[in-house]
């Protein structure tokens, strides 16, 4: 989460948007189509993944096929690096600080 929220702010997300990832699912501050990306993370992350017809069929209403390859493609990665990165114990560096105004 360090280096993504970093990359999050520095494209536009608010603190508040980016402090309520975990909460995607009660948040008011995400839309249709960012509750439909963070419903197929999680079903990629859940062990073993989890993704439905439905849900697939869900994000492709939001997203054209190339979106979804790109989607699909950064969630899998995501997924690799916190996968490497506890193998090693690589902690969080706080490139992103709640709080920070950076």
């Amino acid at each position: 989460m360090d280096t993504n929220a970093v990359g999050s702010s520095r494209n536009g997300a608010s603190k508040e948007k980016i402090a309520a990832v975990s909460t995607w699912r009660t948040s008011t501050l995400f839309d249709d189509a960012e509750r439909a990306a963070l419903a197929l993370a999680e079903a990629m992350t859940a062990t073993p993944a989890a993704v439905t017809d439905a849900l697939f069929a869900d994000a492709h209403r939001h997203f054209n096929d190339a979106q979804m390859v790109e989607l699909a493609a950064t969630i899998a990665m995501e997924n690799y690096r916190a996968r490497f990165n506890r193998a090693f114990a690589v902690e969080s560096q706080h490139f992103y600080e709640r709080g920070s105004t950076s």
